[in-house]
Parts: structure tokens; C-alpha cells; sequence
């Protein structure tokens, strides 16, 4: 089979959306990283803060920015940066990072190009570390997972507005419960989303000690009112807490 020899990545700004911050969430919390959002996804979360890689003109799918004045669906044609694999190597190589962080959309769907993009940056450096952030519904290539480091899986709740059928993949979160590689973090918006999470980890027999628990939201305000209860959650089951750095630092700004 041929190997891809282009990616599509979100665009932001009218350039391929790789940028060098911190981590915001998770296991990596606080750790310097390079992000490469690819995009397009298989999912449509009613409250995705990055729906700009999904969420087309003509699609039907609902958005909790439907209501704000001016908003409107994604031309496509204008929110995908098609790039050679070795463009976006050379582009992350140039930051004096060597945590990089594949996230979407969900990076999953472009398997084969970025295990060349990753081998390829491993060929500059042995020390380049790479996290995939996912939605945790399909199931890894052996070529993809021997290159990766980590996985951030973040399944889908009800709370996400997608079906059951949709996100709830048995294959693949029984891949990533046995993987020493996999972490889950779960994104909760109301404390009766507990039910569901331990629900989850029952079924695929999934272990606490590799379970974040992070509050919905966009906002200061949002994440100060749910983080009171949330942590008294994790205190409970023996979970891990995550806020969103990125959030508390730069409000909801993209491309940081």
C-alpha cells in the first residue's frame, strides 16, 4: 500500500494550526509541547471548542454556538490546510520542543500519514516523544502504535450529543484499557455523568488509576463552579482531576 504523502490539518489564522504551548489537560498537564491539530472527525460534540474541523456548511449537526449572534458553519474548502508530510515535519522540527502532541478532530483518521510524519521527525531525533489526543473509537494500526508514546482517550459521553452507536467503539476501548500506553479522561458537565463513567470502566474493565476527570466548559466562570464538586468526585473514586490550563490562562483563544 502507498504511503500518504499529505495531511489535512485544521487551518487557523489561514496557516496549518501547529503551534508550541503547554499541555492544558490530562496526564501531560503543564508540559511543553508542540500541537498538531489535524483535521476533520467522525464525531460532532455538541460542545466541541474546535468544531472548525468538523462542522461544514450543509451538515444538520447541532452546536452550543448555534445561538450566538453571527455564528455560522465551516466552508470546508477554507478550513483545511493541505500539507506534505514533510512540510509539517520540517515545521514542528523548528520549535525546541520534542513533545508533540497529535490532536483534532481526531488525528486517528489519518493513521498512515502520520506514522510517516512521526517517523520522519524520529529520523531527525530519537528523542521526539509523540502523544495522540483521541476520541477513543477506532482501533490503532500495530505501525501506528509502535510510534506512539501516549494516548489521551477521551470518549464520548451522553453529554456530547452524540448516539450511543457513534461513540461507544467496544473494540477500541477495550484496545485502550489494555494498553499501558492509554490514559482516560472523561469530560463531565453534570455530576449525574458519573453514572455513565463508572458504567464505562465496569464494561471495558478499566482501571481508576488511569481516569481524569475534566469539567465541560469554555470559560473561567464555567470551570470555577464545576470544579468544586468534581474534585470532591475524584476524591471519592480515586480518580485524577483535570482542569483546563489553557483555558484558565488564555480564556477560550485558539492556536495556543
Amino acid at each position: 500500500m502507498a504511503i500518504p504523502i499529505s495531511l489535512k490539518l485544521a487551518k487557523l489564522h489561514g496557516r496549518p494550526e501547529i503551534f508550541f504551548s503547554i499541555q492544558g489537560e490530562g496526564k501531560s498537564i503543564g508540559i511543553p509541547s508542540v500541537f498538531v491539530r489535524t483535521s476533520l472527525c467522525n464525531l460532532h460534540c455538541i460542545w466541541c471548542d474546535t468544531d472548525y474541523t468538523w462542522n461544514w456548511t450543509g451538515t444538520p449537526f447541532p452546536h452550543v454556538n448555534d445561538a450566538k449572534p453571527g455564528y455560522r458553519k465551516f466552508d470546508k474548502k477554507e478550513w483545511i490546510a493541505r500539507c506534505e508530510i514533510t512540510e509539517v515535519a520540517e515545521i514542528v522540527a523548528a520549535f525546541p520542543c520534542k513533545n508533540v502532541i497529535l490532536t483534532g478532530g481526531e488525528p486517528m483518521l489519518q493513521q498512515p500519514a502520520l506514522t510517516a510524519m512521526m517517523h520522519t521527525l524520529r529520523s531527525r531525533s530519537a528523542d521526539y516523544r509523540f502523544e495522540v489526543e483521541t476520541n477513543g473509537t477506532m482501533v490503532p494500526t500495530a505501525e501506528f502504535d509502535a510510534v506512539v508514546d501516549q494516548y489521551n482517550v477521551s470518549p464520548k459521553l451522553e453529554n456530547s450529543g452524540n448516539t450511543r452507536r457513534l461513540r461507544e467503539k467496544p473494540a477500541a476501548l477495550r484496545f485502550f484499557a489494555q494498553s499501558p500506553k492509554a490514559n482516560f479522561k472523561f469530560v463531565i458537565a453534570e455530576k449525574n455523568d458519573l453514572d455513565e463513567v463508572l458504567a464505562l470502566l465496569i464494561t471495558y474493565a478499566i482501571s481508576p488509576a488511569k481516569v481524569w476527570l475534566m469539567p465541560e466548559g469554555t470559560s473561567a466562570r464555567v470551570l470555577g463552579q464545576r470544579r468544586k464538586w468534581l474534585v470532591e468526585i475524584c476524591k471519592t473514586y480515586g480518580f485524577r482531576y483535570s482542569d483546563r490550563l489553557h483555558v484558565q490562562i488564555w480564556g477560550a483563544k485558539k492556536g495556543v
